[in-house]
């Protein structure tokens, strides 16, 4: 009941952003900082990036998913411990076809070992997220912490205006 409730406040704050937005996307940075806040103080996380507007789609489903890394990450991550620290970096690789690549990287936290059971969590993060963006997800379990990278085409991610950077 908690796990739905914390889910259901993960989905209210990114409602939060578009209604802020009048429904027309919301930066990743301001998603990334609204999901994360009431895991850690921001001491303990950077996000840094380029600037890009997420449609509405992209605000709810990579809400969920930075919401579900945040949990376990302050429950049995790098947010559990005091020396802990989150970075999340995000840039755009040019080309033909342009896409994002997103890196949610924990370190300083207890040391990982391999998890074997398949959670909501892990869902969310290696089909669910990544799917609804025309993405990739991969899930890593390194010793010094978890890392989480999406690569999602530009096209499938961002509102209708492409943005310049910060």
């Amino acid at each position: 009941e908690r796990q739905i409730r914390e889910r259901i406040m993960a989905l209210s704050r990114s409602h939060d952003l578009l209604v802020d937005g009048e429904w027309r996307g919301a930066t990743l940075h301001d998603l990334v900082v609204t999901q994360v806040q009431p895991f850690s103080d921001e001491n303990r996380i950077r996000a840094a990036g380029e600037l890009i507007v997420l449609s509405t789609a992209a605000v709810q489903y990579l809400g969920i998913a930075f919401h579900e890394l945040a949990t376990n990450s302050a429950r049995h991550g790098a947010l559990s411990s005091n020396s802990g620290r989150v970075d999340i970096a995000w840039t755009i690789l040019e080309g033909p076809d342009p896409h994002l690549r997103l890196t949610w990287t924990e370190t300083g936290g207890p040391v990982v070992g391999e998890i074997s059971r398949s959670g909501f969590g892990r869902v969310v993060l290696e089909r669910v997220a990544p799917s609804a963006v025309n993405g990739v997800g991969h899930l890593s379990y390194a010793p010094s912490g978890i890392v989480w990278t999406l690569d999602a085409p530009l096209k499938s991610i961002e509102a209708a205006e492409r943005k310049t950077e910060l």
